[in-house]
């Protein structure tokens, strides 16, 4: 008779040290949970390999490990997945924390144990994560450093405007000229990170190649075209339409219960706010540039529509569009135009 053994791994990672169990399931008997803690550095993860061997551990589809998205501390343990060909899934964390229900404390142990848990209920609903990507991790802290200076530029020109109102010049010229020096430098700074990554995706030929089909899409720029493929981790797990445009927050849901709850269809909070941000400029520059959004968004004014809930059925639109390509692999033709 053939033994079934699988292994379910939950990983609680903090900056210094990783905390780890293990769930043996043996012809579908679960076996003692085991937890033990790690250095979140190279001689951690050689203990920690030691300690898999240790438990009989196998490399390959028969163990499925979990961990939460943390930033930038999971990355030696993502690292250290992709080198071992161990299937990993990294969670979101709202998403595993609402999963557990009602739970009460935490700690370090606690939530490896809960992690454990929930890869043990959830596997066969949750993907694996793609390999790390060394040239994609650059270019996503790359944006990242690009969206955090841009913010600080347009705080600094907002308070220099602000600045007018004041009656006292000689102050207001004094600040002025403080703050030139500074915003000269964000914007300097701006422009070498825009030489990085670009730089980064002429290296890069899948990277680069899905650049150019979401750049062919009218109305979507360079910048949030490569926002998209961080996100998506340049849609290594194919996402659908309606999946990206929830992520978005520009899909619109269903708010009814029974016959005393009848609201309208609207968008939820819980999105990607610098992706919705983005994906706003891109509906509005779609509507003044391109003949079929305007066209779209002036038909449905006329039947009574609000303006942003137009704006927002374009964003959806434009998130369509970026699915069709890359999952097409051909650039966007315009029949609209064509027609006309």
């Amino acid at each position: 008779m053939v033994t079934s053994t699988k292994f379910y791994l939950g990983i609680d990672i903090s900056k210094s040290w990783f905390d780890a169990s293990v769930l043996k399931v043996l012809d579908h008997q679960k076996q003692p949970m085991l937890t033990e803690q790690f250095a979140n550095t190279k001689n951690g993860f050689i203990a920690f390999k030691k300690w898999l061997d240790e438990q009989g551990v196998p490399f390959n589809e028969n163990t499925f490990v979990v961990i939460e998205n943390t930033g930038i501390y999971h990355r030696p343990f993502w690292e250290f997945c992709t080198n071992h060909n161990l299937p990993l899934h990294i969670g979101n964390a709202a998403r595993i924390k609402w999963s557990l229900g009602i739970t009460r404390g935490k700690n370090d142990q606690i939530d490896s144990r809960r992690l454990c848990t929930y890869c043990y209920k959830q596997c066969d609903e949750l993907k694996a994560t793609s390999a790390l990507d060394p040239v994609f991790m650059q270019l996503k802290d790359l944006m990242t450093s690009r969206t955090r200076l841009v913010t600080q530029l347009q705080s600094t020109k907002s308070y220099i405007k602000e600045l007018l109102c004041t009656n006292d010049k000689a102050l207001m010229k004094t600040l002025e000229k403080a703050h030139k020096a500074a915003i000269q430098g964000i914007e300097k700074s701006i422009v070498e990170i825009e030489k990085a990554i670009n730089g980064l995706i002429v290296s890069d030929e899948k990277i680069n190649n899905n650049f150019e089909l979401i750049k062919s899409i009218p109305g979507i720029g360079a910048m949030t075209a490569i926002y998209l493929i961080c996100c998506t981790n340049n849609f290594a797990n194919k996402p659908s339409g309606k999946q990206l445009a929830s992520y978005a927050g520009v899909a619109p849901f269903e708010y009814s219960s029974g016959s005393s709850v009848k609201g309208r269809s609207r968008v939820n909070k819980m999105a990607n706010k610098e992706l919705k941000r983005l994906l706003h400029m891109c509906a509005v520059s779609s509507i003044r540039y391109s003949s079929e959004m305007k066209d779209y968004f002036e038909r449905k004014k006329a039947e009574g529509k609000a303006g942003l809930s137009i704006v927002n059925a374009i964003k959806n639109k434009l998130i369509l569009r970026v699915v069709a390509v890359i999952n097409k692999q051909e650039k966007y033709v315009d029949n609209y135009q064509k027609a006309a």
